[in-house]
């Protein structure tokens, strides 16, 4: 009995000694991984659970053959005609494309989601689609969702056409406005990254260098004037050379704009200002604004819902000396055969992007 008890310590002092062995050697192999041979120390850096989180858990991915997936990158080169599939992890995702594709209602697009992931479904892409598509994740507290801008992922698709190195537009004379406060961009999109683009003027012939500051080029955007000046107007359009083939962009009208931004600069008068009874009488509702800015109009007069009125409306572009554009936009209120009680206020309330303003005129008896 004593000889076998024996035994058991001897067994088990034996092991207890090639436990210890293990550990050193363990320690050991973790030492001289952490010394390089020139004897310098070498940090470990040990994985950072937080790395898990974010921007890895939701990927904007390409869907490829066979079930293969491909992350995309700032920017993606991909063969018109092909349908492409995009899909972006999470149960409640946010999708942007070019606009054209809601401008049109377009039926080649469309877009699902699942439990784990949306899928955008763009069938038969041509040139015209290239642009910057993006997903996000939705988050929600109760009824408000708002965009996490942490897990936002882009990727600008070029959908590369050597027949087609500009980005088509359905406008063939493209109207561009210079402002003195912010920069202006010639909209020269490109469907090849690589191809070579310049821009010219039309009248006199002459090429506008980029130069890196005053001038810049974005493939993703076009030619940007960072000062812009009475001196730009005119006629424009771009060159783009690729592997040889030269092709010339639509073409892009530059109007100088010296109009403040905000709510209507509005005029109102009538015409004749001396009336009588039975007289046809016109107010005029005028307004000063950026050409591209629309303005609506509104009226309150005497005989609203009680008497007949005709009101057209209409706008247009004019030059105000120095080469500066402005939009003048018109609502003419006419009255025929005026009576009794069509004398007193006529109120005008124009409204644009930027706010709305209300003026008066009095129509009375002369």
């Amino acid at each position: 009995m004593k000889l076998w008890v024996g035994l058991c310590l001897v067994l088990l002092c034996v092991e207890l000694q090639h436990g210890a062995c293990q550990a050193v050697k363990r320690r050991k192999h973790v030492e001289d991984g952490r010394n390089r041979s020139d004897g310098k120390r070498v940090r470990v850096r040990q994985p950072n659970p937080n790395d898990r989180k974010g921007k890895g858990q939701s990927l904007l991915t390409q869907v490829l053959d066979k079930g293969r997936f491909l992350r995309l990158g700032p920017s993606t080169g991909l063969s018109p005609g092909k349908n492409l599939e995009l899909r972006c992890k999470g149960n409640s995702i946010g999708w942007s494309y070019p606009t054209y594709l809601d401008t049109f209602n377009d039926s080649r697009l469309s877009i699902k989601q699942s439990d784990k992931y949306s899928q955008l479904v763009l069938t038969s892409p041509s040139a015209a689609d290239t642009g910057p598509y993006s997903c996000w994740v939705i988050v929600c507290d109760g009824t408000e969702c708002q965009k996490d801008h942490d897990r936002t992922f882009l990727s600008y698709i070029y959908f590369t056409d050597r027949d087609n190195l500009f980005v088509p537009s359905a406008i063939h004379f493209e109207i561009v406005y210079l402002r003195p406060d912010k920069p202006a961009v010639v909209p020269c999109r490109v469907t090849e990254p690589r191809a070579k683009v310049t821009l010219h003027r039309e009248v006199p012939p002459e090429e506008i260098a980029a130069n890196g500051t005053l001038v810049t080029y974005d493939p993703t955007r076009g030619f940007v004037l960072q000062q812009p000046s009475p001196e730009h107007q005119g006629v424009f359009y771009c060159k783009a050379v690729f592997k040889g083939t030269p092709q010339i962009s639509t073409k892009y009208q530059l109007l100088y704009v010296e109009v403040p931004s905000g709510p209507p600069f509005v005029s109102l008068e009538a015409s004749p200002e001396s009336v009588r009874g039975g007289d046809d009488v016109n107010v005029t509702c005028c307004v000063l604004g950026e050409p591209e800015v629309d303005v609506s109009f509104t009226w309150t007069y005497p005989g609203q819902d009680q008497r007949p009125v005709h009101i057209q409306s209409s706008w247009r572009l004019v030059n105000r000396g120095m080469g500066h554009t402005t939009r003048v936009s018109k609502s003419v209120l006419t009255l025929v055969d005026l009576e009794t009680i069509d004398f007193g206020n006529y109120v005008c309330t124009a409204k644009n992007q930027h706010g709305e303003t209300i003026v008066t005129t009095r129509i009375t008896a002369s």
